[in-house]
């Protein structure tokens, strides 16, 4: 065996390893709740909320970056620097938001899946043909409900790039040039950043009302 089939080994060999290790804490922790009354149902009933409440959050910590972004166009040239302080401490914040967002959502992902397949699983257990038919058509509708609630969280959180590449692009902007033009400039780019925002929470409205619909529905 070559090199480089030798190291293709490898990697291949990591990657299972480390699947079956995830596969295997996920197993204890989902065992662990179990014993304390939560179930999968309940923990992706919990993770649906976290994700909604995470979106919330970076809505308004959307909203109050581009009031920010107002402020700050508005500034006197010897107010550059705290100009500067205030934009990247607004975009960090921002930053962090939409990471949390995308955590939360792969969360959800996660123990849907699981929580799909043991119902899926659990379908050959039963005797009663018409009780069987019954959880199968509930598991259909909702997936089915789900799958419409996904697809709106990651509209909403495709969403967030377009307005963090905007912040992120300013803010080094106004880092590179700590002066009045650099204002100016920023003054041009205020109403790109209020369309990407105003855009950003119709989409995040959408996903919240899509969440709290699809919890409503699984409780």
């Amino acid at each position: 065996m070559g090199k480089k089939s030798a190291y293709i080994l490898l990697k291949i060999t990591i990657v299972l390893c480390c699947a079956s290790m995830l596969v295997s804490c996920s197993s204890t922790y989902y065992s662990a709740m179990e014993k304390v009354g939560k179930h999968k149902r309940d923990i992706m009933v919990d993770r649906v909320e976290g994700a909604r409440d995470s979106q919330a959050e970076a809505q308004q910590q959307f909203k109050s970056a581009l009031e920010q972004f107002d402020s700050v166009v508005k500034l006197e040239e010897t107010d550059l620097k705290k100009a500067y302080d205030s934009l990247s401490k607004e975009y960090e914040k921002s930053d962090a938001a939409a990471t949390k967002v995308s955590e939360r959502i792969d969360k959800v992902e996660s123990v849907a899946g699981d929580l799909f397949d043991e119902w899926a699983d659990e379908l050959d257990e039963y005797q009663n043909k018409e009780l069987r038919r019954s959880s199968k058509k509930q598991l259909d509708r909702t997936k089915d409900r789900y799958k419409e609630m996904i697809a709106s969280m990651h509209q909403a959180e495709a969403s967030m790039e377009p307005v963090l590449k905007i912040f992120r692009d300013n803010v080094l902007f106004l880092k590179h040039n700590l002066n009045a033009q650099a204002i100016g400039s920023l003054q041009g780019e205020f109403t790109n950043l209020k369309g990407e925002i105003d855009s950003l929470v119709k989409k995040m409205n959408t996903a919240i009302e899509s969440s709290n619909q699809f919890i409503a529905d699984i409780k």
